[in-house]
């Protein structure tokens, strides 16, 4: 799949991070300058005077909080995260989505490595309400919310919702956290920037690669105590690496390239997700979901009633043999979706941009939306070349 998605023309979703050693380094040394003094020292225990240190307060700066402390991975800044508000709280309980990624795609660290315990108000695909939050029958001291929540389809609630949810686990006596790895990108969908948002929170995750095109590494937010104590964690976990960077670097960049266009990227998504529905329409799919419908951020859902290793096999084909790649991988749902289907994540970010939409202003003289109905259709064909009879 990797060589075909390189070799393909045209990419709608998916492979932005695919690419050579070479190719990586070589839009670093293309990016790089104008983020960060390339003739400074490299970082020493991420010192704060050193680049790591510039993101730090680049970062803190962006959402508006006391402080951030760099992270090798999101992983390790939710675990220290969680480990500071039980010690401060007194209250080991955190109260989570059962679809979160703390639940999902971190092997049980808050339990297993910090002997935190998860309640969850809701098991609805979605994000809890302030009434579920009220009506939570055990105390907690940490409410975690991933903004967007990724295993529901990147789904959020109303500004309304989340500061009502955030008011009530208040009045529990409890702080919040945000799992806001995909945060960037939520401030179109809230009407509201960035440290509004993050102002919500006592603190706030970040990823420095999931939206911004970085290497690796994420920050941990918040005041400046909170921070101070997270940096102490952080050495304790494992976390104080002798020199970052190179990561440290790629998020200068991303938050100087990306950044501004996620606002774009997001419009453009609301505008693709309506083709691929006409185009799966158009081409008779017997079911189908685009998921949201109208999508929250820059990244959706789409399912179709095909095996996974059909649907694969077919965007492959269809990336070889005509130089264009709709899809990327797809997969079969563990707990969030019905048997027989399979679903694919789209993440539309600057190679969607160069596909033709009508609804583009700035781009009038693009064609409308057909060449991404005619692409559906086209996959559609190579599914049914797949599928055995």
């Amino acid at each position: 799949m990797v060589a075909a998605f390189r070799g393909a023309e045209r990419v709608l979703a998916g492979g932005a991070r695919v690419g050579t050693i070479r190719e990586r380094l070589a839009r670093l040394v293309a990016d790089a300058p104008a983020a960060y003094d390339l003739d400074d020292v490299t970082d020493i225990y991420a010192n704060d005077d050193g680049v790591v240190g510039a993101l730090e307060r680049r970062t803190a700066e962006a959402l508006g909080t006391e402080d951030a402390a760099f992270f090798p991975t999101g992983t390790m800044a939710q675990q220290v995260a969680l480990r500071c508000w039980a010690g401060r709280t007194g209250n080991a309980t955190v109260a989570g989505h059962p679809l979160s990624h703390l639940e999902m795609h971190e092997r049980d660290a808050y339990a297993v490595v910090s002997g935190l315990r998860m309640v969850h108000p809701t098991r609805a695909p979605r994000l809890p309400t302030a009434a579920e939050v009220y009506e939570l029958r055990e105390p907690f001291g940490t409410l975690a919310l991933e903004l967007p929540l990724r295993e529901a389809g990147f789904t959020l609630p109303t500004w309304e919702e989340l500061t009502s949810v955030v008011a009530a686990a208040r009045d529990r006596d409890a702080v919040v956290h945000f799992d806001g790895a995909r945060l960037w990108e939520c401030g179109p969908h809230f009407g509201r920037g960035l440290p509004e948002i993050a102002a919500l929170a006592d603190s706030v995750y970040v990823s420095f690669y999931k939206s911004l095109g970085g290497i690796s590494g994420a920050a941990l937010a918040g005041s400046g105590d909170f921070v101070a104590e997270a940096r102490a964690w952080r050495h304790r976990y494992g976390g104080q690496l002798f020199q970052q960077w190179p990561a440290a670097l790629a998020a200068l960049a991303g938050l100087d390239r990306e950044l501004p266009r996620l606002p774009e990227y997001v419009a453009q998504a609301k505008v693709v997700a309506r083709a691929l529905h006409e185009g799966l329409a158009d081409a008779g799919v017997p079911w189908f979901r685009v998921h949201p419908e109208v999508p929250y951020t820059h990244q959706f859902q789409v399912w179709l009633p095909y095996p996974s290793e059909v649907l694969t096999e077919a965007a492959v084909r269809q990336a070889e043999e005509t130089g264009t790649a709709l899809f990327g991988r797809w997969s079969e749902p563990d707990l969030a979706g019905p048997p027989g289907v399979a679903m694919t994540e789209l993440t539309i970010a600057a190679p969607g941009l160069e596909w033709a939409t009508s609804e583009r202003p700035e781009r009038p003289e693009r064609p409308e939306r057909p060449e991404i109905r005619a692409a559906v259709a086209e996959f559609i064909q190579f599914v049914q070349s797949v599928q055995p009879a």
